[in-house]
């Protein structure tokens, strides 16, 4: 008996699930930072009583059925390979922010010395929303208005599975590059860091490079006086004029543990769960600490404790 009419979209022909194909993208885990894990988490707020369908698209992201990912300012397209034998076209789409926001949330970031540091680590920073919403706005979507999606299946629900596999594969896309979030709200990484070191009032890298060059250009300070040594003996070269400072230094933990780990994601060939940030970072963080404790331990005095570093 033929399936009822209201059912002929999703009726098929008994067969074969087609393969995964080779260039598809294999989801280990997505969310294993809380920016990828804010990104999951608005999926999730556009189908909270569908979690068969979320699961259905978890498989088919862990099975690499998404490829062809693309992400642009306000845009990602992907094709997730389905139940036929030809691909579905996904569709994502965010609002791009205007430069005036832009402009806004740049200014709140170039307060933090702190921010710099974790972007160009290759982190995000934990406070980055406060940035954002002191400008009027979200880096990420809130609502489900705020993300759009579709899909050619013929499934009506929406997010589909193959939309669910896509933002799946997104999010541990996030997770390994979070300036993939700057450049699908309309800014590359290089704009970014540069508008955060123009907004503190570092000069461009173009200038900085243009200084080591020699090449003068308007508004250069005077030049600096030059100093004519006195005579001066042949055995006092060396010599101390006067007792040299003492001096007190501090080594301060890094803002960022493992962030070359992060940078550089899972190499080919990982088969772990976790990412090598997450397996190895723990260690790494406790030697770093301990490497710490035992530098500012030498210069303490016998029988006590040099006390905490400022």
């Amino acid at each position: 008996m033929s399936p009822p009419a209201r059912w002929a979209p999703f009726h098929r022909e008994a067969g074969p699930k087609p393969p995964p194909p080779a260039r598809g993208i294999r989801m280990k885990r997505a969310g294993t930072t809380w920016w990828g894990k804010r990104w999951v988490e608005a999926l999730e707020r556009m189908a909270p009583d569908d979690a068969g369908r979320l699961a259905r698209g978890r498989t088919y992201a862990r099975a690499g059925r998404t490829h062809d990912l693309t992400v642009k300012p306000g845009l990602v397209t992907a094709r997730v390979t389905g139940s036929q034998p030809r691909p579905y076209k996904v569709i994502l789409t965010i609002a791009r922010l205007d430069d005036a926001t832009w402009a806004k949330a740049i200014a709140a970031m170039a307060k933090r010395a702190s921010f710099a540091a974790e972007l160009l680590a290759g982190q995000m920073p934990a406070e980055i929303e406060a940035a954002f919403q002191s400008a009027g706005t979200s880096l990420f979507p809130e609502r489900p208005e705020d993300l759009t999606t579709a899909c050619s299946c013929p499934d009506v629900a929406n997010p589909c599975k193959h939309v669910a596999a896509t933002h799946y594969v997104l999010g541990e896309a996030f997770d390994k590059d979070p300036f993939l979030l700057f450049e699908l709200r309309g800014r590359t990484r290089e704009q970014v860091i540069e508008a955060i070191r123009a907004a503190r009032g570092a000069p461009a890298r173009g200038k900085r490079a243009g200084a080591r060059q020699g090449a003068p250009c308007a508004g250069d300070a005077p030049a600096i006086a030059t100093v004519t040594p006195g005579k001066m003996a042949a055995k006092d070269y060396d010599a101390w004029r006067e007792a040299p400072p003492a001096l007190d230094v501090a080594l301060e933990p890094p803002a960022a543990h493992a962030a070359l780990l992060s940078q550089l994601g899972a190499p080919p060939g990982w088969s772990e769960e976790r990412s090598p940030a997450e397996l190895f970072g723990p260690p790494i963080r406790a030697a770093s600490e301990r490497a710490r404790e035992i530098a500012m331990a030498e210069g303490a005095p016998r029988g006590g404790r040099r006390g905490p570093a400022r």
